[in-house]
């Protein structure tokens, strides 16, 4: 027997040949724009429009009413009477609102609710805050201050003015930050002033 040996090499190498994609590749067909279309042509002619109909004389939606070319003038209104003397003026009453009947109480206003602990310290806060504020506000008063520093002092102050009404108002919170925010404020521009 012969000892012959089949070598798939020149048979994968024929194959793949047949089988490139340069024998099955198909050209795609070329675009043909369509004709283009052509307009309708317009006729040269304009179009005949009949005259308007005639106004008759008589016809009250014919007629136009000329306006005024001035605007007319108005009277001035008239001058207020002077107070006779000898009798007392009335007293015009003023219009009041309209209060709630009496056997309702006023309504609740809202707000935050504290323990009495709590409002001791809110207040010895705000109380050691707005001290210190004054003092400050003090020292400052007697100092040469440049225009920035003048604005910071009317800072500190309207804080301070804030910080009192809130406490008025029983916002509590809001009157201690306020004071805090103006002491601190005045501290600052005790330490850079000389």
């Amino acid at each position: 027997m012969s000892n012959l040996r089949f070598s798939p090499l020149p048979v994968v190498l024929a194959l793949s040949s047949f089988c490139s994609s340069c024998l099955f590749r198909k050209t795609p067909p070329s675009f043909t724009p369509p004709p283009p279309q052509t307009q309708p042509q317009m006729s040269a002619k304009q179009p005949v429009v009949s005259s308007p109909p005639p106004l008759i004389a008589g016809d009250p939606s014919a007629t136009i009413p000329n306006a005024p070319v001035t605007i007319p003038e108005l009277p001035a209104p008239p001058a207020p009477k002077p107070p006779v003397r000898g009798r007392p003026t009335p007293v015009q009453p003023k219009p009041t609102q309209a209060a709630p009947p009496p056997d309702q109480p006023p309504p609740p206003k809202l707000g935050q609710i504290f323990a009495p602990e709590e409002m001791r310290q809110y207040n010895r806060a705000i109380d050691d805050s707005l001290n210190r504020v004054k003092r400050a506000l003090e020292i400052l008063a007697h100092k040469s201050l440049n225009p920035d520093q003048q604005n910071e002092v009317n800072r500190i102050a309207t804080f301070q003015k804030q910080a009192e009404q809130a406490r008025e108002a029983q916002d509590m919170l809001t009157a201690v930050s306020l004071a805090q925010r103006a002491d601190t404020l005045a501290q600052d521009l005790l330490g850079r002033v000389p």
